[in-house]
């Protein structure tokens, strides 16, 4: 039996998404929204969401692309893979984006490989030896990478991509040049790279990154994204985010 989980329900996106996520756990973040933000789809792309978690990603592509007809997402979560299609039941969303357990590192047993024309994911932060393990197992995995590792994540979308497919991912921008080893090394190169400060005068946060497997050289660095302006107040540019729609 899957033991419950704590969990809380929540509007997202100005109320277009309502969404269970554990109360101790991978939650929804302005990281989950802006990656879903940057990701461009295409009517017949073959999409799949490596760590889905509680489902927010796929379920948020779903709505944004609704000519899409179906997202696959995974996760080793047995007990967030349930949240996951719960979630996509309440949204009724069952019928176009399906969740399933899968590990990362055992990709080979679950797809064909060159299966997929986009791969998404959201993976761990920093690494085991990088930072205190969480005693909380979900968090763990999400953050601490006790499931994967960057590489395994960028080995399993090597594996799974169509030569010239898309990664999208978001990571710690202090983690960049770790992150463009692993993928010139799998022959995926950097395409497209958006970097976001919390406030102009900060350092960068986070990275949002394009990859394409087997593509040729060239990456198109796109104007950075602010969370806040001078005042504190969100910026128009984050807010665009979290719209679907009018």
């Amino acid at each position: 039996m899957i033991p419950l989980i704590e969990s809380t329900f929540d509007d997202i996106l100005y109320g277009k998404l309502k969404m269970r996520q554990p109360l101790h756990g991978p939650r929804i973040s302005v990281d989950t929204i802006l990656l879903s933000w940057f990701v461009k789809l295409k009517n017949d792309d073959n999409v799949i969401e490596l760590g889905t978690a509680s489902g927010a990603v796929a379920l948020i592509l779903a709505k944004r692309w609704p000519k899409v007809p179906l997202i696959r997402a995974i996760d080793i979560q047995e007990d967030l893979i349930k949240m996951a299609k719960e979630n996509a039941a309440i949204n009724v969303l069952s019928d176009r984006v399906v969740f399933e357990v899968g590990d990362i590192r055992k990709i080979h047993a679950l797809y064909p490989t060159q299966s997929f024309d986009v791969v998404v994911v959201n993976p761990p932060y920093n690494e085991i030896s990088g930072s205190r393990i969480s005693p909380k197992r979900n968090l763990a995995i999400s953050r601490q990478g006790i499931a994967c590792t960057l590489e395994d994540v960028i080995k399993a979308s090597f594996y799974l991509l169509k030569d010239k497919g898309r990664l999208y991912l978001i990571l710690r921008a202090k983690r960049i040049s770790e992150l463009c080893y692993f993928l010139e090394k799998s022959r995926m190169p950097l395409k497209r790279l958006k970097s976001v400060y919390p406030k102009p005068g900060r350092e960068a946060s986070v990275v949002l990154v394009e990859a394409r497997r087997n593509a040729g050289r060239g990456t198109r660095i796109e104007p950075p994204l602010y969370i806040c302006d001078e005042t504190g107040n969100y910026t128009p540019e984050l807010l665009s985010a979290y719209k679907i729609g009018e």
